[in-house]
């Protein structure tokens, strides 16, 4: 077990560092800056935005005004609230709003609880827009932001997504300002592998797609655990292009219980698996580059690295636990007379250097890359308080690592997920 384990970290050294050092040496070959398009719109086209909505009372008017006081004619914008089966007041809401907003263009669809593949298809079967924009109902665009992101299809007609830096908007909990840090240092990621044609996900806040192709593909997933990243890897398969871009920003409203947080993490994660095994065909496929050399590989074994790597720690836990448990079992657990005759012993060469360099190395480089990411988002590391980025360095692992261990027992377990 104990050569399992180092193995096993030798493993998790060697993979990680490859990537972080790939996607430093792709940061230090090309600036992410000189893939930024800041030409002014002259051509304003019809843009569809479909909002699916399952008992949103709470923000769905705020996500609404978003987008009427956006800086983009009126008459060029088609607004679809799909009301999939609420049972809050997001219905009455919503009629309130376009009464109070005649003169705008917005349509209500009222559904049986159907899920959010299905809202999405009857917007965009009710859409005409030449784009279509997807916008969660717990999430708020800027007034440029479509200002921004149009200019980038005229980068070709194989453009087919065109994603917004992502932001968390509220940040009250702890919980919340760890996101905070993820979500930058995610989307950074994301910017660094659009370069490359590497992104695998368009998120539900705000993905831009032009519609023929969208359409002509089929739509999305009506079954589908994570519709957004399976429309992507679809695109991925037939050679589209999806632009990340860090100067349009929508933000978004993140868990705030680790309850929540782990049931939407779960439903990613597991519906990442599910796809890239249903896209296994992409995996070290040459066709796909640099996708399906580097970047499919890497999302189909983040699972299997990190459950192995709960193992481990697990293992490290428990195993000197266990020996203390059986050594004070032989004195019939008389601690007292041990604290009494306790001396402290520390010996430097005790230590496992080899694995302290392993995890000071990582260290190191996830600091550069949490530079340039706050760097690259316009973003001080300061501004969700100084613990905020710290705390993302010593808890995010571990709050994924829970995740995955949750999956792992969900797959044994043969449970059902539910979107």
């Amino acid at each position: 077990m104990v050569l399992l384990s180092e193995i096993a970290i030798w493993m998790a050294f060697i993979i990680s560092s490859y990537f972080l050092i790939f996607w430093l040496l792709v940061l230090l070959e090309e600036d992410p800056d000189s893939y930024s398009i800041t030409k002014k719109l002259v051509v304003f086209p019809l843009v569809s935005i479909v909002i699916p909505a399952y008992n949103e009372e709470d923000s769905i008017v705020e996500t609404l005004k978003s987008i009427i006081t956006m800086d983009y004619p009126k008459e060029k914008i088609e607004v679809i609230v799909v009301n999939d089966g609420s049972t809050d007041d997001t219905k009455e809401l919503v009629e309130g709003f376009i009464q109070k907003n005649s003169t705008w263009k917005i349509d209500l669809i009222n559904q049986v609880n159907s899920g959010k593949g299905v809202a999405l298809n009857k917007g965009l079967k009710k859409s005409k827009g030449e784009f279509f924009a997807c916008l969660d109902a717990d999430s708020f665009v800027k007034k440029d932001t479509l200002r921004k992101i149009l200019p980038y299809f005229d980068e070709g007609d194989d453009v087919a997504t065109v994603l917004p830096l992502m932001k968390l908007r509220d940040t009250t909990t702890f919980l919340q300002k760890v996101q905070w840090s993820e979500y930058l240092i995610n989307f950074f990621y994301k910017k660094l592998m659009g370069m490359l044609d590497c992104v695998h996900v368009s998120p539900g806040p705000f993905s831009v797609y032009r519609s023929k192709i969208l359409k002509k593909l089929g739509g999305f997933d009506e079954h589908n655990l994570t519709e957004d990243l399976e429309i992507t890897l679809r695109l991925q398969k037939h050679n589209y292009r999806i632009i990340q871009t860090l100067n349009a920003e929508v933000f978004t409203k993140a868990p705030k219980k680790f309850n929540e947080f782990y049931k939407q993490r779960n439903r990613w994660y597991k519906g990442s698996l599910i796809n890239m095994f249903n896209y296994r065909g992409l995996i070290f496929n040459r066709k796909y580059e640099e996708f399906g050399m580097q970047h499919a590989p890497r999302i189909a074994t983040a699972g299997i690295l990190a459950f192995s790597l709960i193992l481990i720690t697990v293992y490290h836990f428990f195993q000197p636990l266990i020996q203390n448990i059986v050594a004070l079992s032989h004195i019939k657990f008389d601690i007292f007379t041990l604290l009494r005759d306790f001396k402290l012993n520390i010996s430097f060469l005790s230590f496992n250097y080899v694995n302290l360099f392993f995890a000071g190395f990582i260290f190191i480089l996830g600091l550069i890359i949490i530079y340039y990411a706050h760097k690259f988002t316009k973003e001080n590391w300061k501004s969700r308080g100084r613990l905020a980025v710290p705390a993302y360095l010593v808890l995010y692992s571990l709050l994924l690592s829970i995740v995955w261990a949750g999956i792992a027992v969900d797959f044994m377990r043969g449970k059902i997920q539910k979107w």
